[in-house]
Formats: structure tokens, sequence, C-alpha cells
């Protein structure tokens, strides 16, 4: 019988998007097969504490943290291993064949944890520092796109400050974006937390207020009445992509709500779309992919103006919701890729990308 590999899944995290993690960590914890896995589960808190037990998931979701341990990940002679604190004492839990960070929005999609992940020689699931990164700040990810000529809506960023001390000039330039309606951002964040779509003055000062409670930098782009259009794409140097899916928002644009809390919301997989266009969305989607470097997943979505048909890039996750009401596995589902197989690809995906990593020598040698 081949030997399980011990897989570490972090959940959680110091985010606005905490609870969406736990959502989607429980879905990836009931599909993992536990004949080829043996799960190691590890909480972080909102406060960024790390904690491990062997029900630590149902502990979150409880709130209930008393019965965890402190939990530490360490390189030990070369090999990352999971410790515990106890009585300021460290105890080993495990040697880590592979991380599954199911870890949404700052703090855990945003290239800071994979940094602590190279750092430590770990084989992860995801995309790396730079990925991760540049894709969580949709300002720099939009200027990435442009550079490659993946077209977006035109925007402007605003940092926390400059709200806070000069609001009347920063609506001034932000109104001359576009006209209303426009949106705005958190740059960082994403699952809609903190979006809002303004159709004037006021509105426009309530959505910069509620979206620098999330961030230091503001995306305003232009508004459009556009379909929502999402592609997943799986891969590391070979990538591939499903077919378009189109989102039907519940409310005037897909939000945490129409996410997370209202159901099923509707879909169309495939998209009802021309051929020329949903090809071009799918060459735009792994070229995204490609630019940011990367690795593993990511889910691509698009905005198509209804009433010109020009198709935008919105923006690139490269941690997707993992919900059974998410877009990324549905889309997969729709091209024969069950959930638990998607689960094992991500995790040979991971290994994969580690043993290429391995290749690189890490010393001048003449």
């Amino acid at each position: 019988m081949t030997e399980k590999l011990n897989l570490v899944l972090i959940f959680g995290g110091r985010s606005g998007e905490h609870a969406v993690s736990l959502r989607s960590a429980l879905s990836v914890l009931n599909a993992l097969d536990e004949n080829k896995y043996q799960v190691f589960q590890v909480g972080i808190t909102t406060e960024g504490l790390w904690l491990y037990g062997s029900n630590a998931h149902k502990a979150f979701r409880e709130g209930n943290h008393e019965s965890l341990d402190e939990a530490l990940i360490l390189d030990d002679s070369g090999k990352p291993h999971l410790y515990i604190r106890k009585e300021n004492q460290l105890e080993g839990i495990t040697p880590i064949d592979v991380i599954f960070p199911v870890l949404h929005g700052t703090f855990g999609e945003d290239g800071t944890i994979q940094g602590l992940f190279e750092i430590q020689n770990c084989a992860y699931v995801g995309a790396g520092v730079l990925g991760s990164s540049v894709a969580m700040d949709k300002a720099v990810c939009k200027h990435v796109m442009q550079s490659i000529g993946v077209p977006v809506l035109e925007y402007s960023v605003f940092s926390r400050r400059e709200i806070q001390t000069n609001l009347q000039e920063t609506m001034e330039s932000a109104e001359r974006i576009a006209a209303y309606p426009l949106f705005v951002k958190p740059a960082n964040l994403g699952s809609s937390v903190g979006i809002s779509k303004v159709r004037n003055r006021e509105e426009l000062v309530k959505a910069l207020e509620l979206a620098a409670r999330y961030d230091r930098r503001i995306l305003v782009e232009r508004g459009i009445a556009a379909r929502e259009i999402e592609i997943s794409v799986l891969g590391n140097t070979e990538v591939e992509c499903t077919v378009p899916g189109e989102i039907v928002p519940g409310d005037e644009f897909y939000t945490y709500k129409d996410k997370y809390q209202s159901g099923d919301p509707e879909v169309a997989i495939p998209a009802p779309l021309p051929d020329a266009l949903t090809t071009q969305l799918q060459q735009y989607a792994i070229d995204a992919f490609k630019a940011i470097d990367g690795a593993g997943l990511a889910r691509v979505d698009f905005l198509i103006d209804k009433v010109s048909g020009e198709a935008y890039f919105n923006e690139i996750n490269t941690m997707p919701g993992f919900t059974e009401i998410s877009m990324y596995p549905k889309l997969w589902l729709h091209s024969g890729l069950s959930y638990p197989e998607l689960v094992n690809r991500l995790v040979e995906l991971a290994l994969e990308r580690k043993a290429e990593q391995d290749e690189t020598i890490r010393k001048y040698e003449e």
C-alpha cells in the first residue's frame, strides 16, 4: 500500500474572509481521500494565532479554541515539520509533505504566507509569492493585464490617507474616471467584501469610507451594466482552462450575500457566448495566469458590457472559493473533473512545482 502523504490543511486567517475560508476548508476536508492523506488541521484565528488539533476545524466553527494547541511550522534539517507548543516546550507532530492553505484574502492569498512556506521549504497548493501578491492587488494586476494586451476598464487608485485627509480632491479625481455609475473596491480583498456600486457623490463618499476600512489602497473604476463571466484555470507550466461560466447575480452585482448566504446563485455553464468570444476569453484567462506566474489554480473573472458587447478582465483569484456552491469546482465538474479528483490534482501540482523549484541552485558555483 502506498504510504499516505502528510497533508496540513490550513484555514481561517487574519482576514475579512475568515468565515469564507472555514466554509471552503470544510468542503476540501470532506473531499480529501483518507486512503491517500493523513490530514492535520491547523486553524489561524482572526488575531493571527496558529492552532492545531485533530478536530480544529470543528472547534473553529463552534468558536471554541480551548482544546487546541499553538502550532508552528519549522524547517528541521531541510524538511518542514509541524510542531505544537506546550508549556513552552516544542512537541513534534509530523513531518510535512504538502500544505493545502485554504485561505482567502489578506495574509493568506496575498503572498505573505506563501513567503513563510518558501522559507520553511514547504510544498504547498496554489500560486507562489509573486503570483499571489500580484493577483491580490487589483490595481497592480490591472497594470500587468494592460501590459500583455488584456483589456481592463478605466480605473484609478487612491490611498486611505488621501480619503481621510483630502476627501474633496479624491472625489473629484474619482469622478474624472468616467460618468456614474462607478465601482469602489478595496484593492486587496476578495469575496466582494467592501465593494460598492455608486451613482452619485453622496454614495461615493460612503463607498470610499467603507472600502478604506478594509484596505489602505482603494480602486475606483468605471461601472458598466455587465454580464459576469468566470473561467477556472488549472496547471503549472502546462495550463488548461474550463469553458466560461456565467453568474446571474441576485443583486446588482455578485455580492458576498450572493456568494455565500443566499444558497446557489443562478449560473449558466457553459455561458451562452459566441464561439469566438469564448475562445478569446479562454486565451485571456491562460495569458493572465501565466503573466502573474500562476501555479496550481486560479479563477479568472471577466465583465462583458451588455450594451457594447466588449469584454474586460475583472480580476484573478489564486485561491478561489471552494464551497459546494463555488464556481471554480462547478466549472471543472462540467469538464468531467470531480471535486475529489480536483483536490488530488491540486496536491499533485503542488508537489510537481516543489520538485521543479528544488532543481534551482541556491549557491553560486563557477
